[in-house]
């Protein structure tokens, strides 16, 4: 499983990023000087269609097609993580809430925690028998705070995970980790997840090896897997379920046994979220946006409002800059221009260390077919400077825009000295 996200790792960027800023470097490779002036020209044959900002010192430097709009696909996730920091707050912690019936029946209502993972389930259960949880009937899961009429725009029904649909109750990012053996066998691939029966099934079919695959490609089997999963573990605590896994809200009037606030920070979720460009949780983040605006349940059209709601009045962009559909980057009709992503990431500035350090970069990259972007920073004399590079366009091209965007960017601050 994708591990949660080491604060360790975000330290080191910010520490490389201050020493990169403090010695004057530029971030990104440069060109031989003898190619400099064949920079801009070089640029424009690369695009085909496409669009780019490069500042330096605050002041564009230069600029192609800053007006159209483009797919962004995952550099879209900047923009997710900066309406999350503004709308839900740096304090904010997703919850789970627990309800114990007289005939002890537990209900399980999710309110949209995008890591709810494993071992977040063996904590979980660990707080439940500490306040008396000695034994469950039946296990009732609910995850009636989100209202999604339709699945997740642009997401397929392949098994890769990336086409996991999301779900206000939803565990290990609606992904399974199994292995199957030459002989059939079937086992759990991580050692935090258990054996469930549900591995078995969605094993048949695949080839012996190691497989992470998407819990909902075959009839959604969301809720069972968050069952299995919370049966399996309760008994590993010496905690007997004796019923089955039944799928229904939690009924009036029933008061909270428990509530568990996610033992992960907004912070390390952020992290994870452009560490690992995870679809899943950028929708989870998009649909607690629009609930915290708007309240629950949460539906994908209180999220489309709740983020243009952000875009206008916090940046000031229009449709005519921006237009989100979900917030991951995998509808074809999220649309971006490259001044509007700029405004993101010059109000991202102050967050910029949640992003990867690749390749002498602090970058977020975008890839579908026929999309490749990347948005960023480079570091000048006065600290972070942002550029944007989005390409919709047959020829995937953008290592090679990047790297003459970086000689743009070296060049300007020379011609200052």
């Amino acid at each position: 499983m994708e591990k949660s996200l080491l604060a360790a790792s975000m330290l080191w960027e910010k520490r490389v990023l201050r020493l990169g800023i403090f010695l004057g470097l530029s971030l990104c490779l440069t060109m031989p000087a003898s190619l400099l002036a064949g920079t801009r020209q070089s640029l424009e044959s690369l695009v085909e269609n496409g669009g780019l900002i490069v500042t330096r010192n605050g002041a564009t430097i230069y600029e192609q097609n800053a007006d159209r709009q483009f797919m962004p696909a995952s550099v879209l996730k900047v923009g997710t993580a900066l309406a999350a920091i503004h709308i839900l707050g740096n304090d904010y912690r997703f919850a789970s809430r627990f309800y114990l019936s007289g005939d002890r029946d537990l209900h399980i209502q999710g309110l949209a925690d995008p890591l709810l993972v494993s071992e977040e389930v063996s904590l979980i259960v660990g707080a439940l028998r500490s306040r008396g949880l000695a034994a469950v009937r039946n296990i009732v899961v609910d995850a009636s705070g989100c209202r999604l009429e339709n699945g997740t725009d642009g997401a397929g029904s392949t098994l890769n995970p990336y086409d996991a649909q999301n779900s206000c109750l939803a565990v290990n990012f609606n992904t399974i980790n199994l292995s199957k053996g030459a002989d059939g066998s079937v086992r759990s691939a991580e050692e935090q997840t258990p054996a469930l029966p549900l591995m078995r099934e969605l094993a048949q079919g695949l080839p012996a090896g190691s497989h992470r695959i998407n819990a909902t490609a075959t009839g959604n089997q969301s809720l069972r897997y968050v069952g299995e999963l919370f049966a399996a573990t309760f008994k590993k605590q010496g905690v007997p379920v004796q019923g089955e896994i039944i799928p229904g809200p939690v009924p009036d009037g029933l008061t909270p046994f428990y509530e568990h606030a996610s033992s992960k920070s907004l912070n390390e979720v952020l992290t994870g979220l452009l560490k690992y460009s995870n679809n899943f949780i950028a929708n989870q983040i998009f649909l607690a946006i629009g609930a915290k605006d708007y309240g629950w349940p949460a539906t994908w059209d209180k999220g489309r409002r709740a983020m243009t709601a952000f875009y206008r009045h916090e940046l000031g962009l229009s449709e005519k800059d921006i237009v989100v559909r979900e917030g991951s980057g995998l509808s074809r009709q999220n649309r971006v221009t490259p001044k509007g992503m700029l405004a993101i990431l010059e109000a991202f500035k102050p967050h910029a260390g949640l992003l990867s350090f690749e390749n002498n970069c602090l970058r977020k990259s975008g890839t579908m077919t026929g999309v490749y972007g990347y948005a960023g920073y480079f570091a000048g004399e006065r600290g972070l400077d942002s550029f944007v590079l989005l390409l919709n366009q047959p020829k995937n091209t953008r290592e090679q825009v990047l790297e003459l965007l970086g000689t743009l960017h070296e060049t300007k601050g020379r011609s200052k000295n």
